[in-house]
């Protein structure tokens, strides 16, 4: 009996690398399916579901947003069955926290790890704001609402006055310097500061060749700001800029009140009652921005003005001219002398009332 048992000892220890053979087939196979069907899921899952020449969609991307909220907007979107799988392959890139804040634009066949690009590289949507000459403040934030941006953001960025301080410390805001022109901008969280940021640059860029000149004239900049904005407002003509500079500059020498409409409807909209119309009860408004009532220039400027109304302050025409009345064709006839003045008004204003 003992010489058999380490027989059969043997013949076990033989049959266990067949066992283990299958063993590992078996791992093998079951690997290989649970591979299979992660890879499918993932190819299922990870396209973002937007058909070839569907409408693009906007994902808007909060400041402080992380990979969990943006995949739940991507689910809810209905761009991706999973939210989770965008976090899991923000984590695996190990960029969970590079993700730019930003408007962002989706369209066509996309995968989420793409996606997951965009918004590391910040390829957020950009705009071009367009500021024509003489607006205010408020009607630039008009502006920049109008294409998305955040009012509020727009005018607290515009309270800021250290942008201008050196040029005028008496600036309590950037009316007249944020410079009229035409801005590329990226639809992001900060773009209505980076906008005033750079509407200032430029009208720096414009007036600093100009500071000599400016000093010349024994006006400071914001008087040249101020006038300007009076000029790009009283004609669209620029041949007649020059000109509506000089009659002003002539009766601020003389001490004649300027009696500019634009300042009335500036004081007007300030006080909240301007509605497209001038009356005569309105030039008696108590407002330092009425030229009707007080002597000088308003207080400061009554929009933003282009760099041909800056110049034209800088540089007058060489009149004497004291009066410039509508022909109402856009154009003005200019005079010297009241009386001349008066025939005009006759001629172009109160005829024209009387027809």
């Amino acid at each position: 009996m003992s010489g058999a048992q380490p027989s059969k000892s043997r013949s076990r220890r033989r049959a266990a690398p067949g066992a283990g053979l299958r063993l590992l087939l078996v791992l093998l196979t079951t690997a290989g399916a649970v591979l299979a069907g992660w890879y499918a899921w993932i190819q299922e899952t990870q396209s973002v579901k937007l058909r070839v020449g569907a409408p693009a969609r906007r994902l808007h991307v909060p400041v402080g947003a992380n990979a969990d909220s943006i995949g739940r907007d991507l689910q809810a979107m209905g761009l991706t069955r999973h939210a989770l799988l965008f976090r899991v392959l923000a984590r695996s890139r190990g960029v969970s926290g590079k993700l730019k804040a930003g408007e962002y634009s989706l369209q066509g066949p996309l995968t989420l790890g793409q996606v997951l690009d965009m918004l590391v590289r910040g390829e957020v949507v950009r705009r071009l704001i367009t500021v024509p000459e003489g607006r205010t403040e408020a009607e630039i934030a008009d502006i920049v609402k109008g294409q998305g941006l955040d009012r509020a953001a727009f005018l607290e960025a515009a309270a800021d006055t250290s942008l201008i301080r050196d040029l005028d410390p008496e600036a309590r805001d950037l009316e007249g310097y944020l410079f009229p022109d035409t801005y590329d901008l990226p639809q992001t969280p900060d773009a209505p500061r980076a906008l005033v940021h750079r509407m200032v640059q430029r009208f720096r860029a414009v007036v600093g060749p100009q500071l000599g000149a400016i000093r010349e004239t024994g006006l400071t900049i914001r008087q040249v700001v101020t006038l300007a904005s009076i000029v790009e407002l009283e004609t669209g003509r620029p041949e007649e800029r020059s000109r509506v500079a000089a009659v002003f500059l002539n009766r601020l020498h003389k001490g004649m009140l300027l009696q500019t409409d634009p300042s009335i409807i500036y004081a007007l909209k300030k006080a909240g009652r301007w509605d497209g119309d001038i009356r005569w009860a309105d030039l008696k408004l108590d407002s330092p921005y009425n030229t009707y009532l007080h002597a000088g220039l308003p207080p400061g400027p009554i929009g933003c003005p282009g760099r041909e109304s800056i110049l034209a302050v800088i540089e007058p025409a060489p009149t004497k001219e004291l009066y410039f009345v509508s022909r109402n064709d856009g154009t003005h006839e200019f005079n010297e002398t009241l009386a001349a003045h008066n025939r005009a008004v006759d001629r172009y204003q109160r005829r024209r009332a009387a027809s």
